[in-house]
């Protein structure tokens, strides 16, 4: 298992635009990726659960994969974390 840690630094935190473009690249990989904010942890590939944990700038949140192609994976997501939120 991969995982990181980051705080968003977008203004309006994980919302409906960057949320789909994240849903869409974590979608494309075998492994089980997880978002976690405040203990909750949901499926990173699962738009509305992504949208229910209500982001908001300056949150932490750990983003972990577990399966094939993890490293690829975590790779690829924190690129998009650090280019758009």
């Amino acid at each position: 298992m991969k995982e990181f840690n980051y705080v968003i630094k977008d203004a309006q935190g994980i919302h409906a635009r960057p949320a789909g473009l994240l849903v869409k690249l974590a979608a494309g990989f075998p492994c089980n990726v997880t978002i976690t904010k405040d203990a909750k942890e949901v499926s990173l590939k699962k738009l509305l659960a992504v949208m229910g944990l209500g982001v908001k700038c300056g949150t932490e949140v750990t983003i972990k994969a577990d399966g094939d192609n993890e490293e690829e994976a975590i790779a690829e997501i924190s690129k998009f974390f650090q280019e758009n939120l």
